[in-house]
């Protein structure tokens, strides 16, 4: 595949609003899941979230603007606004829009259904209709900077933003359009915590271990909620590139449930080959990997699995971001950034709540000489998609 530069971050996430604050979060290696205080998490068992705190809309979105916009919506916009920021270049009109959402606006469809069912269908407000489609997001960025390219959406749970970024990659490829912005969305909210809690999804203390995300770790008994939104412009810009998307690989785990992951490593292995395949690289040009693990007992385990598979004796070092700002936060698209300011500082990332495991996963933050990392996104219901990322166009 032709390497495309990305040349823009744009950061809304927890602990950290813009790419500087999101370089020093990831440089700390401290998590930002916090005791949840936004909502009751009495009588569940999880109690922690990775939250935004100091996230201020009315800096980035005209008020009159903001007022039709949701949480989602904001997220999405705000991001837009700090990776134009950072590349040095407003966007050509034939700029396309890919963003990935893992649950899309649930707190907007509980509020338009609450209205709903309390007044009746001739008055329940239009706005939050409008507002309770996953491509509201996407659909804001474009109409805010004019952007006539193609616009879409994913919803593939963990896969979301790194699926957005294959369709965006292979559309300018292709010469559809010049550039893209490429990113992900995501809210925390009561409703999803709860589900997500009692289906027993999300990590808890359980007498031996107290409540958080462990990624790879032995100990590991599920994830920890974030939200947030990040944004990256490919193709455009005046500013030296973090990084170059260089290929993709795509599979699908059937043995997987619609809620759950499945037990087949060797679909993630045919995933992460087709990426080095379509990077044209071999399996030892790669420095590092970028994981998927967020904790999850399951996901995790079939994650391990495929890179123990593929490299054999040979596995490169593995970071695991998701105990730093937790899983879904803007649908994946964090992870993706943090693989590429990792390449842009030539340092590897810590991986927040690992202490035991059979990977080699690192555990502070160092120097590292990166050419070439490979970013995994395993998400439940099967989907998978892999990524190799490049320090140089060529």
């Amino acid at each position: 595949m032709v390497r495309i530069p990305i040349t823009g971050i744009g950061v809304v996430a927890p602990g950290a609003i813009g790419v500087d604050a999101f370089r020093a979060l990831l440089a700390g290696g401290r998590s930002s899941v916090v005791e949840i205080d936004r909502f009751d998490t009495a009588g569940l068992s999880a109690h922690k979230a990775a939250l935004l705190r100091d996230f201020k809309p009315r800096d980035y979105i005209a008020p009159m603007k903001m007022r039709r916009m949701n949480a989602l919506s904001r997220l999405g916009v705000a991001a837009a606004k700090l990776a134009i920021d950072d590349c040095g270049a407003a966007p050509g009109p034939e700029t396309g829009v890919a963003i990935g959402t893992s649950f899309g606006p649930v707190q907007t469809s509980v509020e338009y259904m609450q209205e709903y069912v309390e007044k009746g269908p001739s008055l329940a407000p239009p706005q939050l209709f409008a507002e309770s489609v996953a491509n509201a997001p996407g659909s804001h960025i474009a109409i805010e900077w004019g952007l006539r390219g193609f616009n879409v959406t994913i919803t593939q749970r963990e896969s979301s933003a790194l699926a957005a970024a294959m369709y965006a990659a292979t559309q300018i490829v292709k010469g559809s359009v010049p550039s893209a912005l490429i990113g992900g969305v995501e809210e925390a909210n009561e409703m999803l915590f709860s589900v997500l809690d009692r289906i027993g999804a999300l990590a808890h203390a359980n007498g031996t271990a107290d409540e958080a995300a462990r990624p790879f770790d032995r100990r590991r008994n599920g994830i920890a909620l974030g939200e947030g939104g990040a944004v990256l412009i490919a193709g455009a810009g005046t500013r030296k590139p973090y990084g170059w998307l260089s290929g993709f690989g795509i599979a699908r785990d059937t043995t997987a449930s619609i809620s759950d992951w499945g037990s087949d490593p060797q679909r993630v292995v045919v995933a992460m080959q087709a990426a080095l395949d379509d990077a044209e690289l071999p399996l030892e040009s790669i420095d590092a990997i970028y994981a998927s693990a967020n904790g999850s007992l399951r996901g995790d385990a079939v994650e391990q699995q495929a890179i123990q598979s593929l490299f054999g004796a040979n596995v490169p070092p593995v970071v695991a971001t998701k105990g730093l700002f937790g899983e879904y936060a803007a649908g994946g698209a964090l992870q993706l950034a943090a693989a590429l300011i990792a390449l842009d500082e030539q340092k590897l990332h810590a991986s927040p709540g690992f202490e035991q495991g059979d990977l080699p996963v690192t555990r502070e933050t160092r120097d590292a000489e990166l050419r070439h990392l490979l970013v995994h996104s395993v998400s439940a219901g099967g989907g998978i998609v892999c990524a190799v990322l490049s320090r140089e166009g060529a």
